[in-house]
């Protein structure tokens, strides 16, 4: 992903959107979910997220000591997306492959972002740091999606997979 076309200030700002909205979405399949060893997974992902989200504000504020981070409701840098149908039983696979997508564009971004920052190790290190745990949620999501396809449609006793 070719980052040179927009700013910084725009980067940043997408960057913390994108962990906003994952940490939103995480946080509410949590709430929904049955499964008693996936709820704890997406909480903790959710809280993950979070962490990111901070440590982009804060880098921000670094960068823009005197700007307010007013978070754009559309960005113009392409940030992953996870879609969760409203109002209607998506069945938890697919909002898990809809995450998988979003992992893996997060990381993609991510490891774009830390070119920009190539005489800043410290800055450049952490943000691989984070494209990296994007590619571990990926690969949680992508477990928890082959157990959601082999069990979605069967009723397992104190197990249920679906939001």
């Amino acid at each position: 992903m070719d980052l040179r076309k927009y700013n910084l200030e725009e980067i940043i700002l997408a960057a913390i959107k994108s962990e906003i909205e994952a940490r939103d979405i995480y946080a509410k399949i949590s709430e929904t979910v049955k499964n008693p060893f996936l709820k704890p997974k997406l909480k903790f992902l959710s809280e993950e997220e979070e962490r990111h989200r901070k440590f982009f504000e804060h880098f921000f504020k670094e960068k823009f000591p005197d700007k307010e981070i007013v978070i754009p409701e559309k960005t113009p840098v392409p940030v992953p997306e996870i879609k969760m149908e409203e109002g209607e039983k998506t069945p938890v696979s697919k909002i898990f492959w809809h995450a998988m997508q979003a992992e893996k564009a997060a990381h993609d971004f991510y490891m774009s972002m830390a070119e920009i920052f190539d005489k800043e190790p410290e800055i450049k290190n952490t943000i691989i740091y984070i494209a990296k745990m994007e590619m571990g949620h990926y690969r949680l999501f992508e477990i928890e999606r082959e157990n959601a396809l082999k069990f979605e449609d069967e009723v397992i006793p104190m197990i249920h997979l679906g939001p």
